[in-house]
């Protein structure tokens, strides 16, 4: 990692990577079916390193239409979560994770470990919102059997920040660039922390805590 890309890791401009993110809008979200595998993982590895939108634009010449469907949306969820995890990191009641790689952890609430996850409410779970936010604990038992078989798979403590457009769900994703609107929510979060209203479950013999935060507008 170069030192100008760790000194802006640590100096987070949220102002202007929510700028950035929201260039993003401009192309429709599509997968087109493509699903997250290593080999596309590692053809799209410049996200990390690339911070604005033009660049990133540049750096996809080269790939195919569907690959390039990936980069896009792989820079966007890379950085929205990078911008949430930087949130949570300057929380007085965070303590966050010297390991930017470390697999499960980006931070601890009240000694307890935490990895988090930004994603739009999901489709599949085939349940109403109404139904889902009464009903928490199912809907996180659907999103830890659901998740990610690729790098970011565990089944360790995890904090899920879902983002709902309730009027236009379509423009759900829309939502993860609203970074200064996520940090209220987030910092409201924070500000009533309770480790009792966690979620306890067992998973392969371990006790996993959970949680999610809703982001509706």
């Amino acid at each position: 990692m170069s030192c100008i890309f760790f000194i802006f890791i640590n100096l987070m401009n949220l102002e202007r990577l929510e700028r950035e993110l929201k260039k993003r809008w401009v192309i429709p979200y599509s997968w087109k079916g493509t699903k997250q595998t290593n080999e596309l993982d590692k053809k799209t590895r410049f996200i990390y390193k690339t911070y604005s939108f033009k660049r990133l634009l540049e750096r996809s010449v080269a790939l195919t239409e569907n690959e390039k469907n990936y980069a896009y949306n792989r820079w966007y969820n890379f950085w929205s979560a990078e911008a949430v995890e930087y949130i949570f990191s300057k929380h007085q009641k965070i303590k966050a994770n010297e390991d930017k790689y470390h697999k499960s952890i980006d931070f601890w609430i009240k000694n307890i470990p935490f990895d988090h996850k930004t994603t739009v409410f999901p489709k599949g779970f085939n349940k109403s919102v109404p139904y889902a936010i009464e009903y928490k604990r199912e809907l996180i038992e659907w999103l830890y059997a659901n998740q990610s078989t690729q790098k970011r798979f565990h089944l360790k403590n995890r904090l899920f920040l879902i983002v709902l457009d309730y009027s236009n769900p379509k423009d759900n994703w829309k939502l993860k660039s609203e970074i200064l609107w996520l940090q209220k929510i987030i910092s409201t979060y924070l500000s009533t922390f309770d480790a009792q209203n966690l979620e306890n479950f067992y998973f392969q013999n371990q006790l996993i805590k959970s949680d999610i935060i809703w982001a509706i507008k």
